[in-house]
């Protein structure tokens, strides 16, 4: 009813795992991670803390196929799916026989495509081949092998949420909680291509790109952003009127003075002067 995959980056040792299924919300039942630990995906009828578990088996330094090896035998349980992939870059998977066909894992180096109720058998190869061949960092080559599974057929039953998760290869600290993305689709006719454009907006929050801010941050903060952007062009009118136009809604003029000490503003307000 799912299809998911789990990856490593070898050059930055980020942990990743993304998927897709026609459920409400799959972003809370599916994947779990741990900056410096790993990630999994548990699906198809697999209890909701066994991830958890299997995470905390991880941190214990438990390698994954031993990990899988007894979640998957666990007593009458025959309808799971699970994936593990280590902070090393270690994978294993196993699919229950009582999963739902067509149902499956494919496993890679240091990364893993699994899924069941799908479409078709094609679901499953397209995903592992458009994760080696896509460009990009972890959280693009996780986006496109999962739109790889959904043009491939997807979820048999329809589409409905999407999720995107990726962590650090190192622990958290109090600094850096580890993670890089997080981002969820909980309902929509479109989740994984509405997740790509979250993954976009985030992309647009991390590089400063005001000028891409400016056309799809919420309504109420266009304004910022455009003066932002017209600022760094050094383009002054255009920075005045999306200022002012900030300044003429209610409680917007002493937020700004608020923020006065703010880099970004300052070289706004400097162009004003």
């Amino acid at each position: 009813m799912t299809f998911s995959v789990v990856a490593r980056d070898p050059a930055t040792g980020d942990l990743g795992v993304a998927v897709a299924s026609c459920i409400l919300a799959v972003g809370r039942a599916v994947p779990r991670a741990r900056p410096g630990v790993g990630v999994v995906a548990v699906q198809a009828r697999s209890p909701r803390g066994l991830g958890g578990v299997l995470l905390a088996g991880l941190a214990e330094g438990t390698p994954p196929a031993d990990l899988v090896r007894r979640a998957a035998h666990a007593a009458g349980d025959d309808d799971r799916q699970l994936a593990v992939l280590s902070a090393a870059g270690e994978v294993a998977a196993d699919t229950g026989p009582g999963t739902f066909p067509v149902s499956g894992h494919l496993v890679g180096d240091g990364a893993c495509v699994q899924g069941n109720m799908l479409a078709s058998s094609e679901v499953l190869p397209a995903m592992l081949d458009a994760l080696g061949r896509a460009a990009g960092d972890l959280p693009d080559r996780l986006l496109a092998a999962l739109s790889a599974g959904q043009d491939a057929g997807g979820d048999l039953r329809g589409r409905q949420s999407a999720a995107l998760l990726v962590v650090g290869g190192r622990p958290e600290t109090e600094e850096d909680d580890g993670v890089r993305v997080d981002l969820r689709v909980d309902d929509s006719g479109d989740p994984v291509a509405q997740l790509r454009m979250l993954r976009n907006l985030q992309r647009a929050y991390d590089d400063r790109d005001y000028d891409t801010l400016a056309v799809f941050a919420p309504e109420g903060a266009r304004d910022l952003y455009a003066a932002l952007a017209a600022s760094r062009r050094g383009d002054r009118a255009a920075a005045r009127g999306a200022l002012e136009a900030m300044r003429e809604r209610p409680g917007w003029s002493q937020w700004l003075a608020a923020m006065a000490g703010d880099g970004r503003l300052a070289a706004v307000t400097r162009l004003l002067d």
